[in-house]
């Protein structure tokens, strides 16, 4: 909807250039998953990825220091849909972005999209070989998943996906340390609605709130980067319980 506003948009910086590439990927992206036939099915691998996660990581899911950062990952960030409005209205403000935002904060919401690109097209991309391999993402399971996770040979890009989630939780953990933000997301709240940007004001506070509340971010990072790792390696090795992780990590 706004991608002639994403290219009219001049950009001077590393970050800048790096963000509008990425939010012309992402819209494009978007654009083709929604007349995608396999689109439910995505949502559905989606959803099927977000419940594991939790199980994996039920101790940290379940920890009160914890509990709400890991909810607004698997459901703000991680969002398969029902974010269009807030993506569109990113789209709709990138050039005040690029005008007002520092550049450091540019180079974090770079990261944010193209995490949210790589996932959701991998999500695509399983979906699509579950297909070929004459399954559907209705009723998946641990085999299944495994079977097209081996048959993706996507490691690159997973590889990314899981160092992308290190260095955007860091950054925005450091943001968040800043009482000022909180200030400026406080007291702007009336202007984003009156700009019809509420949505994504909304999403702004509910990430400031969450990881607010977290103590020792690089802790919890640490542990979901481990575990996600050994339950890489199980998939790609054939493990016949791959989600079952020593009480270690």
């Amino acid at each position: 909807m706004y991608r002639e506003r994403l290219v009219a948009t001049d950009v001077h910086t590393e970050n800048a250039h790096r963000l509008k590439r990425l939010l012309l990927e992402y819209h494009d992206f978007r654009q083709h998953k929604a007349g995608h036939p396999l689109r439910d099915e995505a949502h559905q691998v989606a959803d099927w990825q977000a419940e594991r996660l939790k199980n994996t990581h039920q101790d940290l899911y379940r920890h009160p220091g914890y509990h709400t950062g890991l909810e607004f990952l698997l459901t703000d960030l991680y969002a398969p849909s029902g974010m269009t409005r807030r993506d569109d209205n990113i789209d709709r403000v990138f050039p005040k972005m690029v005008k007002w935002l520092p550049d450091h904060l540019l180079a974090t919401f770079a990261g944010l999209v193209e995490l949210n690109l790589i996932t959701q097209s991998l999500d695509l991309e399983l979906a699509e070989i579950l297909a070929q391999q004459g399954f559907s993402a209705t009723g998946l399971d641990d085999e299944r998943y495994c079977e097209a996770y081996r048959a993706s040979k996507q490691l690159a890009i997973r590889e990314r996906q899981l160092a992308l989630v290190a260095e955007t939780g860091q950054e925005l953990d450091r943001y968040v340390r800043n009482r000022t933000l909180g200030w400026l997301l406080s007291m702007t709240r009336g202007p984003a609605e009156m700009a019809d940007l509420g949505d994504l004001h909304s999403f702004l506070h509910r990430g400031y709130s969450s990881f607010r509340k977290m103590n020792r971010v690089d802790l919890l990072i640490d542990r979901l980067l481990s575990r996600e790792q050994r339950v890489m390696d199980n998939i790609l090795a054939g493990h016949p319980t791959p989600f079952s992780l020593p009480d270690d990590l």
